[in-house]
């Protein structure tokens, strides 16, 4: 498996290191929270279809969806921001199944077509 590449913390200045490591984690740590405690997760922001799309795919299949919203366009950008910088993925929604995030909407969708979402669960 291949990790992404992320900045060591000791190629941080000390003088920073908690303003990085810190950073909004209130909001990383109430989707770290949701994510341990829920089956399935979406992370998202109003307004965008994507996200819609992503829990109404979930729904269809019945299952209960944990939905965590955090402003729209133009409000909560750090939050989501801090979110991406934790979770590496670039977009939201961010769809998490049994802890692991399986990626947005059409990620989520190849998976129902494949079967194997279910597997997941």
């Amino acid at each position: 498996m291949t990790n992404r590449p992320t900045l060591d913390a000791s190629n941080i200045h000390a003088d920073i290191r908690t303003k990085t490591a810190e950073y909004h984690s209130e909001t990383v740590n109430t989707v770290i929270q949701a994510v341990d405690n829920n089956p399935v997760v979406v992370v998202g922001m109003s307004i965008n279809p994507s996200v819609k799309k992503a829990r109404k795919l979930l729904e269809q299949q019945g299952l209960k969806v944990t939905y965590l919203e955090f402003g729209g366009y133009g409000s909560k950008w750090r939050q989501r921001l801090a979110i991406k910088m934790w979770s590496g993925w670039p977009t939201f929604p961010q769809v998490f199944v049994n802890g692991m995030l399986v990626g947005g909407a059409s990620d989520l969708q190849k998976l129902i077509k494949a079967n194997t979402l279910q597997d997941m669960l």
